[in-house]
């Protein structure tokens, strides 16, 4: 059997990083006997440069039909002045939308090798920090209705309860092979669209008795990352809280170079992509980090295609090399450091 892959390479250091990734699943499907077709599919700053959109259907229909998608990184300052509706990121939010997919899991991990790229103080974070901040991702205020004119504008945040019981149900479901243990993060005590996402919250909770939950305001959560991460396991949060504290949660491991993320929806179709950008300034310098790419490439294999021990074997070859030593220009501090490539040939040789 052949596991069809679309594959965004994009913009930036897209292309750099997404090559190391395939380079690590060949050898994988190598030693494992598993066979990978990649179909290549323009989408964003790219796709505008050749077809002035940063999302064709016809990319749109050619990751409809794949088994999983896998995406580098889109954007960049080159289309900065572009109106809103035009830009790369635009063609992001179509590609969930489109594939239908509502949740979003970024997990943020520190090896124990790297504690010292970690911002926080070692008796904040502990032997070991695990969590998994699951984002919706196709409602609140980024779907909601916009407009307004020079003087005014809106964006309207909105949740359906159909779409909060869904992530909710994801997330128990994913606490339950962790830690048992899920944060619901709103601002019910302001927000309507967040007491409807307590109360849906609470609802779906009556099926899954054997997981503690318990809710947190975002601002306080937002501190509480930087206070006392650890008493975190599972993270629920809506699509911009989801944004913003992913993304803090990834600084608290030290590198945004290291995380990977997978998008997914009701069946096995997902979307795998490193958390970070497309990095214009450091292209072609060898400076971009592969291991958010190549581990999103694990979480594919695990999430979209079941192949759990091909996946395992990805994530150890990755430890393997941090324990080596190996550091990429980003997680190096004054330490020598190893390309791009170099990384990639790495831990593909650890497989």
């Amino acid at each position: 059997m052949a596991y069809k892959i679309a594959v965004i390479r994009g913009d930036g250091i897209g292309p750099e990083i997404a090559a190391e990734g395939i380079k690590v699943l060949e050898k994988t499907g190598k030693k494992f006997g598993r066979e990978f077709v990649y179909e290549e599919v323009d989408a964003g700053g790219v796709a505008i440069d050749k077809f002035g959109d940063p999302l064709p259907d016809a990319s749109l229909d050619k990751c409809k039909a794949s088994d999983a998608v896998l995406l580098a990184a889109v954007g960049g300052e080159k289309w900065d002045s572009l109106p809103v509706d035009k830009r790369p990121e635009r063609g992001l939010l179509r590609l969930r939308g489109g594939m239908e997919l509502f949740a979003n899991l970024r997990p943020a991990i520190i090896y124990g090798e790297l504690k010292d790229a970690c911002p926080l103080k070692d008796d904040i974070i502990g032997d070991n920090l695990d969590i998994m901040v699951i984002r919706e991702l196709t409602g609140d205020v980024y779907f909601g209705e916009k407009g307004g004119d020079e003087a005014y504008m809106y964006d309207i945040m909105n949740y359906h309860d159909y779409e909060v019981e869904r992530i909710a149900k994801v997330a128990f479901e994913i606490a339950r092979k962790r830690g048992s243990r899920v944060t619901s993060v709103d601002k019910s005590n302001v927000l309507a669209t967040s007491r409807l996402w307590r109360d849906v919250v609470v609802k779906t909770w009556q099926d899954y008795q054997d997981i503690e939950l318990s809710h947190m305001y975002v601002d306080n959560a937002a501190m509480q990352l930087v206070r006392n991460p650890k008493q975190f396991d599972v993270i629920l949060t809506g699509n911009i809280f989801g944004d913003i504290l992913s993304d803090e949660a990834s600084m608290i491991t030290g590198s945004i170079g290291m995380l990977p993320s997978a998008s997914l929806g009701a069946g096995k179709l997902g979307m795998y992509e490193p958390i970070h950008g497309s990095a214009p300034d450091i292209v072609g310098t060898g400076k971009a980090n592969p291991i958010a790419m190549i581990l999103s490439c694990a979480m594919m294999l695990r999430y979209s295609l079941d192949l759990e021990q091909e996946a395992c074997a990805i994530e150890e070859a990755v430890k393997a090399v941090i324990a080596e030593g190996l550091r990429t220009a980003d997680i190096a501090g004054d330490r020598e450091y190893v390309s791009t490539t170099e990384m990639g040939d790495a831990i593909a040789g650890k497989i």
